[in-house]
């Protein structure tokens, strides 16, 4: 199986590979960038698959396929929202959320090997994710979360939350008036009930509302440090691998 790796960022690229390894698969060929990539598919044979960053460093990757007919099948490793990622799966396109899991890759390659999708399909998506990605999908999220105190149940509504974050085997809720409530719920599950234009998962530890940033500053090892508004308990890092994605988020 001949396999290209499409990544801006090197380091992701290089890691991405060794997983691959790994699992018995050679990517022998990596490319960072959409001039890189037209190029390099002007003058060589198309790979059998390719894993493809959507965000390059010069534009989307998209912008490769207005320019080649590409005759390969597609892995997409994306920080996209859930709205572009439905389009994957419901045409049987496999995507990889960043950072990359070990066992979502390998069942990402093992659903390639059963289903090579014809690139008549390959190219629908193509046209069917720019769209979405224009036009996203509008969808309800969740506008108010609920707390055990006592005998009571307090309503807490989202505009009030700074920041979700774990401690202790639990989720809790911190809001703008310094109160902390614990939630019968997981970081996980917040995935699919926050608005990713308020709220984004800086590590696995915190999600943080926009408006509660108070100040960034740079931190070891290539991190950011968040400041927020009330928050003061501990100290709330962007993990290295989500920090591009975060700066993306905050434009």
């Amino acid at each position: 199986m001949n396999v290209l790796i499409i990544e801006d960022e090197k380091p992701s690229a290089r890691r991405l590979q060794r997983m691959l390894d790994t699992l018995g698969v050679q990517a022998e060929m990596m490319l960072h960038s959409v001039e890189e990539a037209i190029a390099w598919f002007s003058e060589n044979k198309h790979p059998d698959l390719i894993f493809l960053d959507i965000q390059l460093s010069d534009g989307l990757s998209f912008e490769i396929f207005d320019v080649i007919d590409v005759k390969s099948s597609i892995i997409f490793t994306t920080a996209f929202d859930e709205y572009a990622l439905k389009a994957f799966k419901l045409n049987s396109i496999d995507y990889l959320l960043k950072p990359i899991d070990e066992e979502e890759l390998e069942a990402a390659v093992k659903k390639y090997k059963t289903l090579k999708p014809a690139q008549q399909n390959v190219q629908l998506n193509f046209e069917d994710i720019k769209k979405l990605l224009v036009n996203p999908v509008e969808r309800e999220y969740k506008k108010r979360f609920t707390t055990k105190i006592g005998q009571h149940i307090k309503m807490i509504s989202v505009d009030e939350i700074e920041c979700f974050y774990s401690e202790n085997k639990g989720t809790y809720a911190h809001t703008v008036d310094g109160r902390d409530y614990l939630l019968d719920t997981t970081l996980e599950n917040l995935e699919e009930e926050l608005s990713p234009k308020i709220f984004f998962r800086i590590s696995r530890k915190f999600y943080v509302n926009i408006n509660a940033i108070q100040d960034i500053i740079s931190y070891t090892n290539s991190r950011l440090q968040l400041k927020l508004n009330s928050y003061k308990e501990q100290e709330v890092i962007v993990a290295r691998e989500r920090v591009k994605d975060f700066k993306l988020w905050l434009e």
